[in-house]
């Protein structure tokens, strides 16, 4: 059990049997949860106080859970889990393209929404490693670990929490190849069946952000049927004055 204090969490789900079964198992673990049954009420409530994190339903009537996602990115970067139900693969990928930090097939246990939880509030949260530096740099890019910004020449972006974590494990490993594996390993803190594709959206979002070219890319190479490796631009479009 918890004994770290409250912490607050919103479930959005228009299953109210579900959303008060959640309720019932986090609330003994420390955690404060309200819940909301529609995705509007949802939305304004997210915006409307600060939560540890969000539990997402994708199919709701009305304004489903990609479209609150979708307008909660806008003005708030709490992370996100999304609930799904099975063969909802399209959604679940739309999701995270978007900005989930991640998902959760609605026939989950009590043990695996606790760990997926903690997972995605932990790499909210990312603190620098003691002794590591605060600040890592590739060519024209920057991550500060800290206060948990990027920037890409004078240009801030825009990142979900799992995104700066995939960059700050492929920075810190600038030059070597991480597997898949590890560098699942290393940001969900949890394993993937070895067909989730979920880690290649990231990374593909995370490119665009980046304005890298999968083909011929300036900072994340694919290496294929392993994984992926962070390398420094031969020439730099960022350049000293």
């Amino acid at each position: 059990m918890e004994t770290q204090g409250t912490r607050r969490l919103l479930v959005v789900d228009d299953d109210r049997k579900l959303a008060h079964l959640i309720r019932d198992y986090l609330t003994p673990m420390g955690y404060e949860v309200e819940l909301r049954h529609n995705g509007p009420d949802g939305l304004a409530e997210a915006l409307a106080a600060p939560y540890e994190a969000v539990i997402l339903d994708v199919m709701m009537p009305g304004m489903d859970g990609i479209s609150v996602l979708r307008e909660l990115r806008k003005k708030s970067d709490v992370p996100v889990l999304m609930l799904t139900a099975l063969g909802e693969e399209a959604d679940r990928i739309v999701g995270l393209e978007i900005g989930a930090d991640d998902y959760l097939p609605k026939t989950f246990s009590s043990r695996e929404l606790l760990a997926r939880l903690r997972a995605v509030t932990r790499r909210a949260r990312i603190p620098a490693d003691a002794g590591a530096p605060s600040e890592l740099c590739c060519g024209g890019l920057r991550l500060c670990v800290e206060t948990h910004t990027a920037v890409l020449g004078d240009q801030p972006l825009d990142l979900t929490t799992l995104e700066f974590a995939i960059l700050t494990s492929l920075l810190k490993s600038r030059g070597r190849v991480k597997t898949r594996e590890r560098l699942i390993e290393e940001v969900s803190e949890r394993r993937f069946d070895i067909f989730d594709r979920s880690i290649d959206v990231h990374v593909s979002s995370l490119r665009k952000k980046l304005g890298d070219d999968a083909k011929n890319p300036r900072f994340i190479r694919t290496v294929r049927g392993i994984g992926y490796s962070l390398q420094e631009p031969e020439t730099p479009d960022f350049d000293e004055p």
